[in-house]
């Protein structure tokens, strides 16, 4: 599938230590589908800076690590200043098939979603056949389900590294205000489910093998946490009881113009 559209697609790439990797999730992106990628680095030891000049990919260095959610800030800020019209947001490290971003594209373009997110889970033993650990899946599955009873949605996975975004959604969730660690992801979907934005999803086949980035499961255990205290601190904000700033509305002078 190829790009036929006039919008202007971008894809945006949070890196770090993705040297085995980057070069197979930029050959799978379909020819013409996108109009630039945009890769940020947070600071990594290896080669992929390297790697992503040699494939002609737009390339911004963070001088230091500062984790995840951190990296991603800096992805849309670069993407929103070259006036894009819709934001791929995939991890590079070959777990999700870039294949799809045509499709993602399509649900914004028309209007039917604001944001589309990859599913990883469209049955379980497709899930777990892809390599996924067991406990991941309990967690996914469980995350998910109080997720979407309290957010009001009926997404598969909200906790997938595929996602695309209109730049209305950029312009409008105040993202610079979450977390600079994993949760941000977690943040920016409960943002996005205040602000009612629609939110979709499109099945997407995953991978999981040695070289494609994984949290622990320590890292998972604390991710979960903070899943649910960003769901405590959406029912709180709703409900007037405590007010809290990442669900507040972006002032004019913060958005990008």
């Amino acid at each position: 599938m190829t790009r036929t559209s006039s919008k202007k697609v971008v894809v945006v790439m949070p890196a770090y230590n993705a040297e085995k990797t980057l070069q197979m999730t930029v050959n799978d992106i379909p020819d013409k589908s996108v109009n630039e990628i945009i890769l940020v680095d947070d600071a990594s030891s290896d080669r992929t800076v390297e790697i992503a000049e040699g494939l002609g990919i737009t390339v911004h260095r963070l001088d230091q690590n500062k984790g995840y959610g951190a990296n991603q800030k800096r992805c849309y800020a670069e993407a929103m200043k070259i006036d894009c019209d819709i934001i791929i947001m995939i991890h590079p490290d070959y777990q999700y098939d870039s294949r799809l971003i045509p499709y993602a594209v399509g649900f914004i373009e028309s209007g039917i979603c604001d944001i589309i997110i990859g599913c990883r889970v469209r049955s379980r033993a497709e899930a777990l056949e892809s390599g996924m650990p067991f406990y991941k899946y309990i967690a996914n599955r469980s995350l998910t389900f109080i997720e979407n009873i309290i957010l009001g949605q009926n997404l598969g996975d909200f906790h997938s590294g595929f996602r695309a975004y209109s730049k209305q959604v950029i312009h409008e969730i105040p993202y610079m205000k979450n977390s600079d660690d994993f949760v941000f992801d977690s943040e920016f979907l409960a943002q996005a489910a205040y602000f009612k934005f629609k939110i979709g999803d499109i099945p997407i086949p995953c991978r999981y093998f040695s070289e494609a980035s994984s949290i622990n499961f320590p890292r998972s255990v604390k991710y979960g946490l903070q899943t649910l205290l960003v769901l405590a601190k959406y029912v709180l904000h709703k409900s007037n009881l405590v007010k809290f700033d990442i669900f507040s509305p972006q002032k004019k002078s913060m958005k990008f113009q």
